[in-house]
Parts: C-alpha cells; structure tokens; sequence
C-alpha cells in the first residue's frame, strides 16, 4: 500500500467510524451486553452516529450513555417488524409507536418484502406509511428493504421507491440475518433512487460491511452518486458490530506509523 492510500484509507476509517450504527442484535443480548457495547461507544477518534439495540434494550441503552455522557451526541435506534419483514400493518405500526414511546431516536423497521416479491406493492407502501405517522416526528424511521433477499435490481429499486413514497427517512439494505447482506450493487440502486426521487432521504449500509476497505468503497460510491457533501451522519449509515474494532485497528496503526508530530 502506497502512503497516498493509506492516507486515503485512515481518512476513509475515520469518517465511517462517524457514520455508524453500532450494533447488537442477537438473541443472547442481555442488559450487560449493550452496557458492554456502549462503552465501546468512546474512542480517541470520536463516537458512532448511534448504537441499535432490541426494543428492550432502549432503556439500558439511555442509561448507558447517559452514563458515559454521550446522552446527547449518540443516537439510539432499535428495529421493529424485525427481522421476518411480516404484512402485520397495524402490529408493525404498534410495535413503532411503543419504540419511539420507550426513547428511541430512531426506528428501523422491516419492509415486507416478501409481499412485494408476490407482486404486492400496497402492503408495504402503508406499512411504511403508519410507521412514519407511529413516529410522531419525534424519531427518525429507517426502512430495510432486505435486498439480499428481493435480489432482482428491479425489485431493489422498487421497493427503494415505494419506502421512500412511504415517508422513509433511511433506506436501508438489510436486517444482516440473511445469506447476503449488504452489497455495493444494491447500494448503487438504492442511491441512485434516492438521487431521482428529489427528496431528503439517508442510506444504511447493514450487515457484511467489515473492513475500512469495504467502508471506503461504498463512502466512494456515495459520494459519486450524492456528492461527498451529502456523505454525513444526516444522510449516511453504516449498521456494523464487527467494523469498529477494524476501523480502530486501521487508525491506530495509521497513528503509529505516523512520524512524530502529526501525519
């Protein structure tokens, strides 16, 4: 690696650490492991934009930033419709209005997609469209559309359109409990229906992004499509659990390897 591009590449791990979603969504979780993840929430490089958790983990959540004093820098965002992505409208909506009453900044929540592979737009054009009401204005709604899962491109890029019609605040790839999760194919789609739709829409990359490498890709990607003025923690996610301790390892090798005095 040339010094140019790992000049690049600590720029590249620098701003994805600002943009992401640090993430716990396992069956397991207990209230130790989101204390244990928000601690990881402070570094020497600065915080992630929010942490996600279970519904029943926003509480512990609150009270674990608040305890580090990151109350009022980090986001909190859970999921609801999660991750099956079920055509239930008003238990999808009940189950946002309930997040969103508990604290949460922000909702990410299941588009049903597998009504939209059957041919069925209307389901998730109002699933999306009571979420946004649930919401209240107080929270941020995040839509996964699972396009691992809808494959087809235009599919992908229909399903972008109806979350966005919806009132979505995010577009989101995926729930990262399916065989393929994030990819730059889908996020190009899903970018570029942002850009035609005119509206102030966000991105999530979720599930598969790794690497300060991967990371660099879709930031490149993003700021082609959108322009690198739009790549902020308003419109741009990473959803990741594993890539901050690369993104780290990334800058503080960067760091030592840095002369004395600075880069």
């Amino acid at each position: 690696m040339t010094a140019a591009t790992s000049i690049e590449l600590n720029q590249a791990a620098r701003q994805a650490l600002s943009l992401m979603d640090l993430t716990s969504l396992n069956d397991s979780d207990t209230d130790a492991t989101i204390e244990a993840l928000c601690q990881q929430l402070k570094t020497p490089y600065g915080h992630p934009a929010a942490v996600c958790v279970y519904p029943q983990f926003i509480v512990t959540a609150q009270r674990a930033l608040t305890a580090h004093n990151l109350n009022e820098q980090v986001k909190i965002a859970t999921v609801t419709n999660f991750p099956a992505g079920g055509e239930d409208i008003m238990s999808a909506a009940r189950e946002t209005r309930d997040a969103v009453a508990s604290g949460a900044h922000e909702v990410d929540v299941v588009f049903p997609y597998r009504a939209l592979i059957a041919g069925d737009e209307a389901t998730g054009l109002e699933l999306v469209e009571m979420c946004k009401a649930a919401c209240a204005g107080q929270a941020l709604l995040k839509v996964i559309i699972e396009s691992g899962e809808l494959k087809d491109p235009a599919l992908i890029k229909r399903a972008s359109e109806l979350a966005i019609e919806g009132g979505a605040d995010f577009i989101k790839t995926s729930t990262g409990k399916v065989a393929t999760n994030a990819t730059l194919e889908a996020a190009e789609i899903m970018l570029s229906a942002i850009k035609a739709s005119g509206k102030e829409v966000g991105f999530k990359a979720a599930g598969g992004v790794r690497t300060a490498e991967e990371a660099a890709d879709y930031l490149a990607l993003a700021n082609r499509i959108m322009g690198s003025a739009w790549v902020t923690p308003a419109h741009f996610r990473f959803g990741a659990s594993s890539l901050l301790t690369n993104l780290l390892n990334t800058l503080g090798g960067a760091e030592s390897a840095a002369p004395q005095g600075g880069y």
